[in-house]
Parts: structure tokens; C-alpha cells; sequence
């Protein structure tokens, strides 16, 4: 019964999601970055032949796909995405309308939590997907391209894309404790923006990785010898998780003991 509940209510967040810029958001910000690259390397496609006849193609690509995601990018999308899920309820004074209906709080937190979530997988997946794409354009269009010859790590990708997932927890669960927390859409954006200077400001910090906004920045610098945080990666994703864990249970009590929801 209680998972019955759980599937309904998490499948009325996801068609409610269609009224939302959000999901626009999530295409346009995995895009992006791939798009960019495209149009910079067609622009200067002399020097494609020597780079796709390269052993290191894929990684070398995959690399600079993602530094601009990873410290700009991918934290404006979860700090955008997760307030305008949330500011759904707001910006339709509905929030009287869900509390009426025959589910438990928990049932509700937990559900628009999961909506938000999925919704950064799918970010993740288009991004993996646009990635290869964008590697393939010139390749196809220009007859001096060949395709590359580098063997490409399927699974290595992906246990980056899932690493950077998990990086991003902390800053996606953080601005939704933050949404439900304040009507306004400026309160929790503001605070996410502010907390994420704040984290870019860090990375010269040997401590720096107590900012729970740093991790996705991390997660691509961690090999820098720039960056004095040299945390291993299982540490920062124990971190991560750890914020992002805290941030669920803080949000989840405030939640359940708001006199007034919305």
C-alpha cells in the first residue's frame, strides 16, 4: 500500500514537472557544452585530423567536455532545476491542494526529492549521449576527419558520469530543503549562487571540501596539482553523500513540522 502511494504520488510529480522550465533546462544545460565544442573545433578544423588520429582521443575529449560543466554548468543546472520543480506547488498556490490529498508527508517530500533526482540522471545520460554525438559531427562532415581511432571506455564514462551524480548530491538536496523552506524562487537560488562563489573561492583551500557546494568541481580537479585539496575520490564521495544525507533528514523534520506548507 505504502509503495503503491509512493509510485502514484511520484508519477503526479512527473507529469507535474511538464509545467515547469525545468525540464527544458535539463535538455538545453546537457546540450550545451557539446554544442559549443562542435562549433569551436568545425571553426578550427585544421588541427582536427592530428587530434582524431590521437591514442587519447576519447579521454582527452571526454576531459575537456567536462571542465566547464563541472564547475560552471552542472551547478547552476541542479540549483535552477530543483527550484523551479519545487516553486511548481508555489507559483500555482497549490500547496492547500497536495496537503489535502490522502498521502503522508513523508510520501510527498520523498516523491518531489525523487522527481529532481532522476530528472539530474537524465542530465547526466544527455550530456554522455551529446558528448559522443559531438564527436562524431566532424568526423562525418569533414572528408579530412577520420573517425577516432582511440578505443572508446563505454564503462569509464559512465562510472564518471555516476561520480559526478553523487558529487552533485549535496547542491541538489541543499536548494530543495531550500525551496521548500522559502515561497520565494530568489531566496533559494540566491543562497545557492552565493554558497557556489563561495565553493569556487575554496579550491585553494587545503579544507576546502567541507563546502558541500565544491564537489562537482572537485570530482574534474582532483588531479590538479593546482588544487591542495588532495582528498581521494572515495573520501569526497563519502562526503558528498554525507551532506547530501544530512540535508534529506534537516529538510525532511522541517517539512514535517512547517505548520504552514506553501
Amino acid at each position: 500500500m505504502l509503495i503503491g502511494n509512493y509510485v502514484r504520488c511520484f508519477q503526479s510529480e512527473w507529469l507535474k514537472k511538464k509545467r515547469s522550465l525545468g525540464s527544458w533546462l535539463i535538455v538545453v544545460g546537457a546540450l550545451f557544452t557539446p554544442t559549443i565544442i562542435v562549433v569551436a573545433r568545425m571553426l578550427h578544423r585544421g588541427k582536427l585530423p592530428a587530434l582524431y588520429a590521437a591514442s587519447d582521443f576519447w579521454t582527452s575529449y571526454w576531459r575537456s567536455s567536462w571542465e566547464s560543466m563541472a564547475i560552471f554548468f552542472l551547478p547552476m543546472a541542479a540549483i535552477l532545476v530543483t527550484s523551479l520543480i519545487v516553486q511548481i506547488e508555489y507559483r500555482n498556490n497549490a500547496w492547500k491542494q497536495v496537503n489535502t490529498l490522502p498521502l503522508s508527508l513523508t510520501t510527498i517530500y520523498f516523491s518531489k526529492l525523487a522527481v529532481v533526482l532522476v530528472l539530474m540522471a537524465e542530465f547526466f545520460i544527455l550530456f554522455d549521449v551529446a558528448v559522443y554525438v559531438s564527436a562524431m559531427v566532424p568526423a562525418t562532415l569533414l572528408g579530412n576527419v577520420s573517425y577516432p581511432r582511440a578505443h572508446l571506455p563505454p564503462r569509464d564514462f559512465v562510472a564518471d558520469a555516476g561520480r559526478y551524480w553523487v558529487a552533485s548530491l549535496p547542491i541538489v538536496v541543499a536548494q530543495y530543503v531550500l525551496s521548500l523552506r522559502f515561497r520565494s524562487f530568489l531566496v533559494p537560488v540566491g543562497v545557492g549562487f552565493m554558497t557556489w562563489v563561495a565553493a569556487l573561492a575554496a579550491l585553494s583551500w587545503k579544507d576546502g571540501y567541507i563546502l558541500p557546494y565544491i564537489y562537482t568541481m572537485l570530482a574534474y580537479l582532483r588531479d590538479d596539482p593546482k588544487t591542495r585539496i588532495t582528498l581521494p575520490a572515495s573520501q569526497l564521495n563519502a562526503w558528498a553523500i554525507g551532506y547530501a544525507l544530512c540535508f534529506t533528514l534537516a529538510g525532511y523534520l522541517l517539512f514535517v513540522n512547517k505548520r504552514q506548507k506553501g
